[in-house]
């Protein structure tokens, strides 16, 4: 019991201290839900300026559309978000969601997002490529369920906060969140998006920890 007040404590802490330094994140920058769910798989494995290039391709050519994303050809789409980078093995993730999006929910956000926490998001995995984080991503940023998106930076961040180890699992990091803070999607959502800040500025690979707002985290 002591130990999980003090990770709760711990927690709380680093909220506040990331909230202090950064302000309100208002997180995930999108017009629609379904924006959402597209970033959340092109962000696979690159930086958002990248996918926001890639994004802002597709509303050109006004593609952030679920039918019409399905319709286009795997060269058009490939061509257009490759600043997203691995632009063909994306092609195919996006058009593997769509299909289902379109086959199982006839493209209707309300009817996807109506479906409880666990069978959604069991659904979401059964989807060629769409793997725990961008399941959790679609599932927080569009859905608006109380769940905790890991990401790199989660860990790293926590393993230099000894909160975890370096074989601690997705699951075991999630549930760290999960157990020890309110099931609030607005907590959730902008905790997560507080670690992204403080990773991409301070807790890089090579740290930057004098400057860090959890560098007196105790």
């Amino acid at each position: 019991m002591k130990r999980k007040k003090s990770i709760r404590k711990k927690l709380t802490e680093m909220y506040s201290l990331l909230y202090s330094h950064f302000g309100w994140q208002n997180w995930w920058p999108a017009k629609t839900k379904f924006e959402v769910m597209v970033g959340a798989i092109l962000t696979q494995n690159t930086s958002w300026k990248n996918v926001e290039r890639a994004i802002k391709n597709l509303r050109v050519h006004n593609l952030i559309n679920p039918f019409r994303l399905h319709s286009v050809s795997d060269k058009k789409c490939a061509s257009l978000i490759k600043p997203a980078g691995y632009f063909n093995v994306k092609t195919k993730r996006l058009k593997n969601f769509v299909s289902f999006f379109l086959r199982r929910y006839n493209g209707s956000l309300k009817s996807l997002f109506a479906q409880d926490l666990k069978p959604l998001r069991h659904e979401l995995l059964s989807v060629n490529g769409i793997g725990q984080e961008t399941a959790d991503s679609i599932l927080l940023y569009a859905g608006e369920k109380a769940i905790f998106v890991v990401d790199a930076y989660t860990r790293r961040i926590l393993m230099r906060h000894n909160l975890i180890n370096e074989n601690a699992t997705y699951e075991t990091i999630q549930n760290i969140f999960m157990k020890n803070l309110p099931r609030d999607v607005k907590l959730f959502n902008d905790f997560h998006a507080q670690i992204v800040r403080c990773g991409n500025v301070y807790c890089r690979r090579i740290s930057r920890c004098e400057k860090c707002p959890l560098s007196n985290l105790k």
